[in-house]
């Protein structure tokens, strides 16, 4: 088997795995929130990410990947700022409505894009940029519903946007510039974002629910969905830094959305949530958009592969060349999230990944 089929059935793998977990722990989530009143979603972060460096602790003593040791400056700033990301969005979700905290996350993707080009020099096709328009027409018509503005709320999504699409950056460009896998680099920043999230967790969590997350009733059922929880959110630690790496910030993005439109879907088909003819409208743009943004990224990653390989032919400008189902050009995490998608604190705001 080649390099090249290799490459692209290993990012296959990553993004199934991604879409497959993500979906289960929101549920799991939901479960815990909802019907448990468990609402300490910052706190509960901490609690994963610490599983998960537990669990690649243990695969490394079984040495089923090396560790690989870099700037241990680059992976601290990137470990806190992932950990600072994560809170920024649930305080966005805290204070914002559900429709302005929805707008939020689909504004990280024209941020990525315009930070990439702006620091990156990373150029994206006009075909590119009117996929990424219907697909986040799409899931703003589908998840999109009041748009109640404040200025501390605004600050806040702002600050959110940000960090989240540096972070987002950042775990592409590391893995590049260190030449480390995401094995490797989730294991070294793992420690940092589940300090940074527990020192602040507990703060978050009682500024936006007021109660006290230690002197919560943990009965069976509660500890159960939150080991369950814990055990589900090391797949989906491990596979936001494995697609991110393999792709590119903005591929990461657009998956996102897609997992939110699985979410609302089983949230209909297994729950029972309320279910409209603008939920279907947009989730059906939304995966048309998908759909065009895998096609024209296969096209142009073959395209410049193309005139690498023919010296006579023109270079072709550098594209956004990362699809859902196809191969890495080598090109550029919570809230939900970030890093790892946070889990959110609202029982009315749970169903959005």
């Amino acid at each position: 088997m080649s390099e090249n089929r290799k490459f692209q059935l290993g990012t296959i793998g990553a993004l199934s795995l991604s879409v497959v977990s993500s979906v289960s722990i929101v549920i799991c989530n939901k479960a815990l929130i909802s019907s448990l009143g468990f609402t300490f979603a910052t706190t509960l972060t901490s609690w994963h990410l610490l599983v998960t460096f537990c669990s690649l602790h243990v695969a490394l003593w079984m040495k089923l990947f090396e560790h690989k040791p870099f700037d241990a400056r680059a992976v601290m700033g990137f470990g806190i700022l992932n950990g600072i990301s994560i809170g920024l969005l649930n305080l966005s979700l805290g204070f914002n409505s559900v429709g302005f905290y929805q707008m939020t996350k689909l504004a990280i993707i024209p941020c990525t894009v315009l930070l990439e080009t702006l620091f990156f020099r990373k150029k994206f096709s006009r075909n590119i940029q009117l996929s990424l328009a219907i697909l986040l027409l799409g899931v703003g018509i589908a998840t999109v519903t009041d748009l109640q503005l404040n200025i501390l709320g605004s600050i806040l999504s702002l600050l959110a946007v940000v960090t989240t699409c540096i972070a987002q950056i950042m775990t592409n460009t590391i893995q590049k510039k260190f030449k480390v896998s995401s094995t490797q680099l989730l294991y070294q920043s793992c420690p940092y974002q589940a300090l940074t999230l527990f020192i602040i967790g507990p703060f978050l969590d009682g500024l936006l629910t007021n109660k006290n997350v230690f002197a919560f009733k943990y009965t069976p059922q509660v500890l159960f969905f939150i080991v369950l929880s814990c055990l589900i959110s090391v797949s989906v630690n491990f596979s936001t830094f494995l697609v991110i790496g393999k792709t590119s910030p903005v591929t990461y993005q657009v998956l996102g959305h897609l997992k939110t439109c699985l979410v609302l879907a089983f949230g209909y088909v297994l729950l029972h949530d309320p279910f409209s003819w603008r939920n279907i409208l947009g989730i059906l743009i939304a995966v048309v958009g998908m759909v065009i943004y895998s096609y024209y990224c296969t096209v142009e990653s073959q395209q410049q592969k193309a005139s690498e390989v023919s010296p006579q032919l023109p270079q072709v400008k550098e594209s956004e060349s990362d699809p859902l189902i196809s191969v890495d050009n080598g090109s550029g995490m919570l809230s939900d999230g970030v890093g790892p998608n946070a889990p959110v604190w609202n029982t009315n705001k749970d169903l959005h990944a």
